[in-house]
């Protein structure tokens, strides 16, 4: 089971979110909290899997929420960050705060459930509109200044597969739509990126895909 901690201002959606995804058979929702700070606390206490996390919320936002929660080394927690808004600069805020995945509020139930699952099992979650516009601004920024941002070389070289998958990320794709595009199983992919994240010392794999573009290996 993946235990589930919902964290939202507002009554009614946590209501929503706790009666969609704990209809689903294997999430149990274990807590709810109001604001930021009651997210880090109940994350604490309950010591969830997952932290359904929304940005703006009073006492303490959830991107502070979400920076406390990750860099709590007593803790193995993943934050699934939920919002209303399609901002640039939340979805920044929100990685860098070591979110493993960002969705819109707006997403099916299908989608919502499947991104807590990808967090859960340590694969990241980012919507592919999300990923597309992050890496082109990235890689806007990275032309305008290339030597602000030096390249990373892993120490261990990639795989030609893992260069394949590396370059699939960078357009934002699933692992389900990498494996088809390469004709191999879904299981396979997995594999290789979880090589590929070890080798790039990469949190998740949009991490993995910026660091292709700082490295060369993927063509901006």
């Amino acid at each position: 089971m993946i235990r589930l901690l919902i964290a939202d201002d507002q009554a009614v959606v946590r209501t929503g979110l706790a009666v969609i995804l704990g209809a689903e058979p294997d999430i149990e929702v274990v807590g709810q909290a109001a604001d930021g700070e009651e997210a880090v606390q109940l994350a604490r206490r309950l010591r969830p899997d997952v932290v359904c996390m929304d940005i703006r919320m009073p006492v303490k936002d959830g991107i502070e929420a979400t920076r406390e929660i990750t860099a709590d080394p007593d803790l193995q927690v993943d934050v699934l960050v939920l919002t209303t808004f399609d901002v640039d600069a939340d979805v920044f805020a929100a990685l860098d705060a070591g979110a493993a995945g960002f969705l819109l509020k707006g997403a099916d139930e299908r989608t919502l459930a499947a991104a807590v699952r990808s967090v859960a099992a340590g694969e990241g979650t980012l919507d592919q509109r999300l990923t597309r516009r992050i890496l082109h601004e990235f890689v806007a920024n990275r032309r305008s200044a290339p030597s602000s941002r030096p390249s990373a070389p892993s120490t261990t070289p990639l795989t030609d597969r893992e260069v394949d998958v590396l370059r699939l990320l960078a357009e934002g794709l699933s692992n389900a739509e990498i494996a088809a595009r390469l004709f191999v199983e879904p299981t396979t992919v997995k594999y290789h990126l979880a090589g590929l994240l070890q080798k790039t010392a990469s949190r998740d794999r949009l991490q993995a895909a910026l660091w292709g573009i700082r490295a060369g290996v993927v063509d901006p």
